[in-house]
């Protein structure tokens, strides 16, 4: 299985060629950029309890209930992120122990 995302470097479009640097992106897997969304919706749920009286008369206790889905599924995304990036870790050694001694022996 490959998990590698490998870009041209060279687009031609009409009769122009763009090149594209070639710079690693900043977060592979996509961890951190789940934690962070993940912690944004705690944030703006533990934000939001205070104010549950407010939200009920208002008939917005949706928002609540929002924040804390966003939550949920954020932990669903990051474990998935987290598996991931597990696997393309081994995937990752294993090609490198293939490259350094040779093919693996059945």
């Amino acid at each position: 299985m490959d998990l590698r995302d490998d870009q041209p470097g060279k687009h031609e479009i009409g009769n122009r060629t763009f090149l594209v640097a070639d710079v690693e992106p900043l977060d592979v897997d996509g961890v951190r950029t789940v934690e962070v969304g993940t912690g944004v919706w705690l944030v703006a749920f533990v934000a939001l309890l205070p104010f549950y009286g407010e939200l009920q008369t208002q008939g917005r206790t949706w928002w609540l209930w929002t924040c804390l889905t966003g939550f949920g599924l954020g932990l669903l995304g990051l474990e998935y992120c987290r598996r991931r990036r597990a696997t393309r870790r081994e995937l990752d050694e294993q090609a490198h122990e293939t490259t350094d001694n040779g093919p693996a022996a059945p």
